[in-house]
Formats: C-alpha cells, structure tokens, sequence
C-alpha cells in the first residue's frame, strides 16, 4: 500500500489538485488493490475476508501519506459496501455486492454531512416520507465524495415516523441535482452538493429492514477520517524533517536551532498520540467492545492536531510553505477539512 501511495499517488497529487481531479485511469488502478472487495463474501465474487477495522485503518494511513483527496476517493467505495454489509438485507447485497468484484472502479459513496452552521450528524434535516408505493426524499447534502459522477450514492435521513433510514439511489433519477463545489481543500475529492427534491425511491431502496444505526455509521467513519489525518500528517512531518536539516543559514541547518527542533519534536509527539487513539480504537471495534467513546476522543484530537501540524509544516518552510513548488501547502490545505468531515470513509 506504501509503496502504490508513493508511485501512484504522491506523483500525480499536485497535478490533480490543480486541474481539481485525478488523471482518467486513476481509480480504475486503486480497484486493483482490492480494498472494496476484501470483507464481500466469496459467494458473491469477493476474498470473503472478516471485516477487521484495524486493517482498513492502516490501509486509509498509507493510501493518505500520497493525498488525503485521492485516498478518500479511493476508499469512498469501500465505506458504501462496508455499510451494505454492515446493515443491508441479503436481496441489496446479492444485487449490489458483485458490482464491487469485476476488477473495475465502481464510484459508490455516502452523503451524510448538510450545509447550515453548526452541522450535527445526529440531527439530520434531510427527510424522507413512506408511501404505498415507496419513498419520497427530500433535502440537501453536502461535501460528499465523487458526488459528481457516483453512480451508487448512499443517502442518510430522517425517515417520518420512523428515526434514521438509509437509501440506495442508484445515478441520477428526477429530482435529484448535483452541483460541483469548490473548496479550499480536497479538490481532487470531486466534492458535490446534492440536492433531492421530491425524489422517489423504490420500497427495496431502503438500506435493511429495521432503524439505521446511525451512531456505528459515524464512529467507523471517524475512524477513517482519523486514519486519513495520521496518515497525510506523517507526510508532513517526514517532509519537514529533511527541509530544516538540508536548509542551512548562517552557516548550518535551521535544525540546529531549539526553536525548530522542538516544533519538529511537538509534531512528532502529536502524531503518534493521534495514531495511538485511532489505532485503539479500531482494535476496540475489531473485538466487538464499546468504542464510542475512544473513537469521539481520538476524532477530536485528529481535528484539533491535524489542522496544528499542517499550519507548523508550512511555518517550519518560511517562505517556502507559502510557494506551491512544495507539497506541504496542498497538505495543510486537505487537513483543515479534518475537523469538519463526517460520514465520508469507514473501518
């Protein structure tokens, strides 16, 4: 993974970021890593392999040390199956799950974040009605990944009556509109507001039978985002650490000043704390024990240090941080959405 994160990715990051997506042909070589196909049962075309959050967490770590927007993207289709197995009926994963095993990218994703101030995941506004003959969706979501060209969008609502429902909505059916954003940030990521307007939906759209667990969604989401967090700081920090001892003023490498090398140092400390947090709390989840708590504490500190790390990378390069020659600015740039993203990647 390291070494396609490093071939793959890293070389075609800065050239992505500027046309604001990847080269055609990107996606179709991470499908080739297997990511998605690796918990499908064997059944049904995949490795059949237990799902083990640990392992997608490592694997989101080293994708990210090329791009935090590329690795999202890459994963994006993995959090749409993990969430169909996870709690989808046997008839959606018979019908969806093959899909994910012929070799090709599928552009699937999950659409949970809203746009208004103060966004909690729990308190969703997008809504959905039951009728006789199906669903009627309605409402808007925002920053959602591939959300221009996702052929499988996962919808998070609020179903009347009912608590939190998801919905399968398969391209573009009518009512459904999709608008292009720009951002600061994860410009590769293809990032979309959708709006659903009156949008119908079949009855078997409904993601499983029974209430959606909306909290599981977003603590194994969170741990993805904080893996992508751990993985794109490390990219700072290796990057910084050859900067200040290879930069030399008055006559020896900034390194040799105290002030540098402590910030260098309180990068470091930070990131292994990071890294820690969401590895416990993957290997919690792994066993089947409580890891609410532990995964809303290490979400919290990925946001808060990330955002620290990236805004240091580019002081410890002067007035090289500020020249895009270097990557640490296109970094710093993707890590200030850490705080903000929900609902984008899962363990």
């Amino acid at each position: 993974m390291q070494r396609f994160a490093d071939s793959e990715i890293r070389s075609i990051a800065r050239s992505s970021d500027e046309a604001g997506a990847p080269p055609v042909g990107f996606y179709d070589k991470t499908a080739e890593l297997g990511l998605a196909l690796l918990s499908i049962p064997e059944a049904l075309g995949g490795a059949g392999m237990e799902r083990s959050p640990v392992s997608s967490v490592l694997n989101i770590e080293d994708l990210a040390k090329g791009d935090l927007g590329l690795a999202l993207g890459a994963v994006s289709p993995q959090a749409f199956v993990n969430t169909l197995i996870d709690q989808g009926n046997d008839a959606q994963r018979e019908q969806y799950l093959p899909l994910f095993c012929e070799g090709t990218f599928v552009a699937a994703t999950t659409a949970l974040m809203e746009p208004r101030a103060m966004f909690d995941p729990t308190e969703l506004h997008c809504n959905a009605i039951e009728e006789e003959q199906g669903y009627v969706l309605n409402g808007i979501k925002c920053m959602v990944p591939l959300g221009m060209d996702a052929q499988l969008t996962l919808v998070i609502a609020r179903l009347k009556g009912q608590g939190n429902a998801a919905f399968i909505v398969e391209g573009t059916p009518q009512g459904m509109i999709r608008t292009e954003e720009s951002n600061m940030g994860l410009r590769t990521l293809q990032l979309a507001t959708i709006e659903f307007t009156n949008v119908r939906l079949p009855l078997e759209a409904r993601l499983g039978h029974d209430e959606f667990d909306l909290q599981r969604f977003i603590d194994l989401s969170r741990l993805g985002i904080g893996a992508l967090a751990v993985g794109t700081c490390q990219a700072v920090l290796d990057y910084v650490k050859d900067y200040v001892n290879e930069r030399v003023a008055f006559g020896e490498p900034i390194s040799n000043r105290q002030s540098v090398a402590f910030m260098v140092a309180d990068m470091a400390t930070e990131l292994e704390a990071m890294r820690l947090m969401v590895w416990r709390a993957a290997s919690l989840a792994e066993q089947g024990l409580e890891f609410h708590r532990p995964t809303y504490l290490a979400h919290v500190a990925c946001g808060e240090h990330a955002m620290k790390i990236g805004t240091d990378g580019v002081q410890l390069l002067g007035g090289h941080g500020f020249c895009r020659e270097h990557p640490v600015e296109m970094w710093y740039r993707n890590l200030r959405a850490i705080a903000i993203l929900d609902g984008v990647a899962s363990a």
